[in-house]
């Protein structure tokens, strides 16, 4: 019996692929495990999903993705959420302009 990769594995590849972070810094979700997932599971397209409701996202790719994650950048998601915050701002007004209502 092997355990496989063990430090010293991991070590030597990300030197191999010239990662930036270390094991220890870079634990779950960080550089490396980001690379191997847009190595392994491109990008796929699915642009015609009639069903995606009725049979599931199965139905349309084997992987789980749908969508383009590498164009995905930290710029953009800043964007969004500086967007969705100052949208949920709007949302918050509404919702004292027409107070509380009342069944009496």
């Amino acid at each position: 019996m092997t355990l496989f990769p063990t430090p010293a594995e991991w070590t030597r590849a990300r030197e191999h692929a010239g990662l930036a972070t270390n094991s220890h810094d870079d634990m779950h979700a960080g550089e490396i495990e980001t690379s191997i997932l847009l190595h392994a599971e491109p990008d796929h397209a699915a642009p015609d999903r009639p069903f995606l409701l009725t049979h599931g996202m199965r139905a349309y790719t084997d992987t789980g993705v749908i969508g383009y994650p590498s164009h995905a950048t930290a710029a953009k998601g800043k964007a969004v959420l500086t967007s969705l915050t100052h949208d949920f701002e709007t949302h918050l007004h509404a919702l004292d302009e027409t107070g509380p209502t009342t069944n009496a």
